[in-house]
């Protein structure tokens, strides 16, 4: 049995071992950059060092603060942080605003833009806002929506074929949430431009613009720079495919959260898992986020039983089209 090899042999093996051992890495850096749109790794958190530090040593790019009541000047000290430290404070997190209950209206149009302005502070360039919600009252299954809207007001006027009488409230509820959205954004446009954030709109299970063509058109309908997309990957499986949404609402996008969603085997209703573990088509949705062109930042929301590297590497993953 041959127990040596040859300086010529030893040689060959050792080049081989080193290319196999950055293959993985070097490969999926290749196929992203063969994408015309760059995407930009980051999570939802407090800009604290401790946070920004480790997630960029598990190879993040910045962050999306879900603290979105830091006084300006506190977000401008994050800014300075984040920016020594190679990482970007991208966006902020508001969520929920109630600008359809009519109590609520002047104090949450008031909140949005104080957020507005602690998104300056930080350097964002968005701001994730959900502008309502309704419920308690019948409404189609999701599998069940077949939306016609009015393209001139956006009104729905059915939510499935045939007989709409059982959705009568809801259609009613969810028209009002429009108009109310509407003026509430209307509102904060002058705002969202004096600080160069973006108003980016998102629909979280909120029961409203649940499909892609209605929801398009209500973002689409403001004609304005000021107010875009913020379009949550996993959140929408349950009404449509994610592709068709991102081929619907197209460059109005200028943020992403990455989640995934697991329907039942019928199609019917699901779960909530970590990424590249659910329904979502990810090659085909970066094949679809690569219309978009530019930069675009998914920020993973959720998967936190997975490590910080684990949620790093499957990120890296989408990136790369697999």
């Amino acid at each position: 049995m041959r127990n040596h090899w040859s300086r010529r042999e030893f040689l060959a093996a050792s080049a081989a071992a080193g290319v196999a051992g950055v293959t993985l890495a070097t490969a999926r850096e290749s196929r992203a950059m063969a994408f015309e749109t760059e995407l930009k790794k980051a999570l939802i958190g407090k800009p604290t060092e401790e946070t920004l530090r480790s997630w960029k040593a598990a190879g993040f790019d910045g962050i999306e603060s879900n603290d979105r009541g830091a006084s300006p000047d506190a977000a401008a000290d994050a800014r300075k942080l984040a920016e020594g430290l190679g990482m970007k404070i991208h966006s902020v997190l508001y969520g929920w605003a109630n600008f359809n209950k009519s109590e609520r209206f002047d104090a949450d149009v008031a909140s949005v833009a104080a957020s507005l302005r602690t998104c300056q502070g930080y350097g964002a360039g968005a701001l994730l806002l959900v502008p309502c919600r309704i419920g308690g009252m019948p409404m189609p299954q999701p599998w069940e929506f077949q939306i016609e809207f009015d393209k001139t007001t956006g009104h729905v006027k059915e939510v499935v074929k045939g007989d709409n009488a059982p959705y009568a409230e809801y259609i009613a509820a969810h028209n009002q949430a429009i108009d109310a959205s509407r003026r509430a954004v209307e509102k904060l446009i002058p705002t969202a431009e004096k600080t160069g954030v973006v108003i980016a709109l998102e629909n979280v299970w909120n029961n409203l613009w649940v499909k892609p063509d209605i929801f398009a058109h209500f973002i689409a309908s403001f004609d304005s720079p000021w107010v875009q997309c913020y379009f949550d990957i996993g959140n929408h499986v349950k009404y449509a495919p994610p592709e068709k949404w991102i081929r619907a609402l197209g460059k109005l996008i200028v943020r992403l959260h990455v989640k995934d969603f697991k329907l039942n085997p019928d199609g019917h209703g699901g779960k909530f898992v970590d990424i590249r573990d659910g329904s979502v088509n990810w090659p085909r949705v970066r094949k679809e986020l690569d219309a978009l062109g530019g930069t675009q930042w998914m920020t993973v929301e959720g998967s936190g039983g997975l490590s910080l590297e684990e949620r790093s590497k499957r990120l890296d993953l989408i990136i790369a089209g697999e």
